[in-house]
C-alpha cells in the first residue's frame, strides 16, 4: 500500500495520458465524417514522406502535391523556437504580476477552443458554444485543480486531432525529435525550469497538476502550492506536474499515424509513447533522485521505435 501511495502520481500521470490517447482517437475518428457532412474536403497528407520545407513534393505513388508551411518540418520548428524565446524574453523583462491577467485570458481562450473543437464534432453549434464558454469562464474564475486538468486534457486532445490531420507521420516525428532535443537542453541548463517557475507564479501553468491526495483535486491551484514550484523539494510537495506538451506531442504523433495508417498503427505508436512516459519516471527515480526530468525525450525515442514498426522507414 505504501508503494502504491508513493508512486500514485506516476500512475495518475500514465492514466491521464491513456485517457488523452483514447479520447484523441475517438475525436480523430469523428473528424472526416464531420467534415464530409459539411461538404469540406480535408487535405490528404502524404503517408510516408518527410517534408523539410514547403515545396512541391512527389509522393511514393507519384502524385505531386504542394505542401504548405503548416505541414513542413522547418517552419514549425522555427515557429516553436521563436515562440519559446519570445515567451522567455517577456517573462524576463516584465514582472509576472503584470502578466497574470493576460496569461489567464490566453489560457481561457485555449481551453475554450479545445472544448469548441471536441464538442462541436457531435453537438449543435449553440450547445457547443455554451459548453465551451462555460468551461472557459468556469476555469477563469474557479481555477480548481480538477477543472484545470479537464480543460488541459480537452485542449491537448483538440490540438492532437486537428494538427495531426495536417502533418505526415515522419514529418511529425522529426518535429517531435527536434523539440525533444530542445527540451533536454532547456531542462539541462535550467531554462525550462526557470520558465515553469515564472509561469507558476501566476498560477497559469501549462501542465497537468497531479495531487498526492484525493482531496487535492478539489483545491485551487494556489492552495496546491503551484506558485512555489521550485521552493518546495520534490519529497515535500503535495502535488506533481506533467507537462502539457509531453501529452500534446504524444497525441500529435498518434493522430498523425491514425490519419495516415489507421487505428492499429496509431494504437501501437500510442503504446510506445506510454512506455516512453513511464521510462521518464523510471529514469527520474533511479538516476535523478527527483530532480527535473524532461519527459519528451524518452517519449520521442519510444514513439520513434513504434513508428518504425508501424509505418516503416520514411522516404526523403
Amino acid at each position: 500500500m505504501k508503494e502504491i501511495k508513493k508512486f500514485r502520481h506516476v500512475y495518475l500521470s500514465l492514466l491521464i495520458l491513456v485517457l488523452a490517447q483514447a479520447l484523441a482517437l475517438i475525436v480523430a475518428a469523428r473528424e472526416d465524417p464531420f467534415l464530409a457532412s459539411k461538404n469540406f474536403q480535408a487535405p490528404v497528407q502524404p503517408p510516408n514522406v518527410v517534408i523539410i520545407w514547403p515545396q512541391p513534393v512527389t509522393t511514393p505513388s507519384g502524385e505531386v502535391i504542394q505542401v504548405p508551411a503548416h505541414s513542413s518540418f522547418g517552419p514549425i520548428v522555427i515557429y516553436f523556437l521563436v515562440a519559446a524565446l519570445v515567451i522567455g524574453g517577456v517573462l524576463f523583462l516584465i514582472p509576472v504580476s503584470k502578466l497574470t491577467l493576460l496569461l489567464r485570458v490566453i489560457f481561457t481562450l485555449l481551453f475554450g477552443w479545445g472544448a469548441l473543437i471536441i464538442f462541436g464534432l457531435w453537438l449543435p453549434l449553440v450547445v457547443t458554444l455554451i459548453i465551451a464558454a462555460a468551461l472557459a469562464i468556469g476555469w477563469f474564475f474557479v481555477h480548481r485543480v480538477w477543472l484545470h486538468n479537464l480543460a488541459m486534457l480537452l485542449a491537448m486532445v483538440a490540438m492532437g486531432a486537428v494538427f495531426g490531420h495536417l502533418i505526415a507521420p515522419w514529418t511529425m516525428m522529426l518535429i517531435i525529435l527536434a523539440i525533444a532535443v530542445y527540451d533536454f537542453l532547456a531542462v539541462r541548463f535550467g531554462y525550462m525550469v526557470w520558465m515553469a517557475e515564472k509561469l507558476s507564479e501566476s498560477d497559469n501553468l501549462p501542465a497537468f497538476i497531479i495531487p498526492h491526495t484525493i482531496s487535492g483535486w478539489g483545491s485551487s491551484l494556489r492552495e496546491a502550492d503551484v506558485h512555489k514550484l521550485t521552493e518546495i523539494s520534490p519529497s515535500e510537495r503535495s502535488y506533481s506536474i506533467l507537462g502539457g506538451g509531453d501529452v500534446g506531442f504524444a497525441l500529435l504523433i498518434e493522430c498523425s499515424v491514425y490519419f495516415a495508417r489507421g487505428l492499429n498503427s496509431a494504437i501501437l505508436v500510442a503504446l510506445f509513447s506510454l512506455v516512453g512516459l513511464a521510462s521518464a519516471y523510471w529514469i527520474q527515480a533511479a538516476f535523478l533522485k527527483g530532480r527535473p526530468m524532461p519527459a519528451l525525450p524518452p517519449i520521442a525515442v519510444l514513439s520513434l521505435i513504434g513508428l518504425i514498426i508501424a509505418v516503416g522507414l520514411p522516404a526523403f
